[in-house]
Parts: structure tokens; C-alpha cells; sequence
């Protein structure tokens, strides 16, 4: 988890200096890595809200169970992630708590684990209107994907890292035209005063960090 935070607040810090704008807040959507959630939120911090992806959630605490059990546990997790309110959602995923715990104390201390942040899209009242794109990390895995395909025949990555840059901005480039836009694009300036609003920035704030 070190190794991985160092890596990954080098990469911030160059998206920083190329010109990345976060004084007036950030949603930031993570899968569970404890490396990448303190580069965040370390190299940001103040000026970032955190949302864990559900679908890793779900699949993390019913690695912990039988597989006759695991059905039933993501469907009653979906379900509670669906609710339109933090109190409805969190009150769900908590209930479950008695349950798990008579079949395993791992996937107990799983759903406690980071459970606020999977809740972040609700906690800024953004649901149902943005849930669809950024309740999961889908999105970024999608473009990762189709970039992986692109440059699987890529064999010289070593030797160049300004190259390695270009085959990437390259690819990125071929896949822009099949990106969808945002499900719930038009509700993104509603998102942004909510960030502001859960971060406490003011202009003064913003103007000081500028």
C-alpha cells in the first residue's frame, strides 16, 4: 500500500503541475486500495471528497462467504445502495451486520471498512441523478480497457517515457469519439456546489489556493 501511495501521488502531482484545476473540489472514485485513497486525500486534501466504488464494496465483503451465500448479500447490498437517501442507504447496509456476523467476522469488519465512502454520492444528495456513472469505477475501467487494447502490441515501453505518453494520448484519442457523455451530465453543476458545500470552500479559500 506504500509503494502504491507513492506512485500514485507522483502521478497527482504531475496532473497538478500539467495544469489539473481541483481548488473548487474534486469527486474522486476509487476502487478499495488503501495506497490510492491516501494519495488522494493526502495530495488533496481539502479539496476532495472520496467515493468508494459500490460493486468493489460488494464483491470485497462476499469474498468472505459461502458461495450459497453470496447471492442473497449482493442483492440485499444493491438494494440498499438503490435507496435515495443516506440514512436509507447506510440504515440497510448496517442492518445486515447480525447476519454477516453468523457467517463470517471478516465480512463484518469488510462492510465497516470504508463504508462512508461508498455512501459519498448519497451524503452530497446526488441520488438518483448521478449514481449511475458515479457510484462504480465503470468509466475509467472501460477507457482503461479499450486503451490496454490498443496498445497490446506497444513492445517498447521502457525506453521512453515521452513515448510512452504519446502512444497513450494516441489511443485516447481513437477511443474519445465512443465515449458516452455522463449519464445525468446536466446535474453536474449541482454537483459542484455540493462539493463545495461538503468541503467548506469559500472564494477567499479558492482564491488563496489559486
Amino acid at each position: 500500500a506504500t509503494e502504491n501511495e507513492v506512485v500514485c501521488r507522483h502521478l497527482i502531482q504531475d496532473l497538478v503541475d500539467r495544469g489539473l484545476q481541483y481548488q473548487q473540489g474534486l469527486l474522486a472514485i476509487i476502487d478499495g486500495s488503501k495506497g490510492l485513497f491516501n494519495a488522494v486525500t493526502r495530495s488533496l486534501k481539502g479539496y476532495v471528497c472520496v467515493q468508494r466504488c459500490q460493486w468493489h464494496k460488494r464483491r470485497n465483503v462476499t469474498s468472505y462467504l459461502a458461495k450459497g451465500q453470496q447471492a442473497r448479500i449482493k442483492r440485499k447490498m444493491q438494494k440498499a445502495y438503490e435507496k435515495p437517501t443516506y440514512n436509507e442507504a447506510k440504515a440497510d447496509l448496517l442492518s445486515l451486520k447480525p447476519e454477516l456476523t453468523l457467517m463470517n467476522q471478516s465480512a463484518v469488519k469488510s462492510l465497516e471498512e470504508g463504508l462512508e465512502e461508498t455512501l459519498t454520492i448519497h451524503r452530497l444528495g446526488m441520488m438518483p441523478d448521478l449514481r449511475k456513472s458515479f457510484r462504480t469505477t465503470n468509466c475509467i475501467e472501460s477507457v482503461n480497457s479499450m486503451a490496454k487494447e490498443l496498445t497490446r502490441n506497444v513492445k517498447r515501453w521502457r525506453n521512453s517515457k515521452q513515448r510512452h505518453r504519446r502512444w497513450l494520448a494516441a489511443a485516447l484519442i481513437d477511443i474519445e469519439p465512443r465515449l458516452n457523455r455522463v449519464s445525468g451530465h446536466k446535474h453536474l453543476p449541482m454537483l459542484r456546489v455540493a462539493l463545495k458545500n461538503e468541503l467548506k470552500l469559500t472564494n477567499e479559500t479558492q482564491i488563496k489556493v489559486a
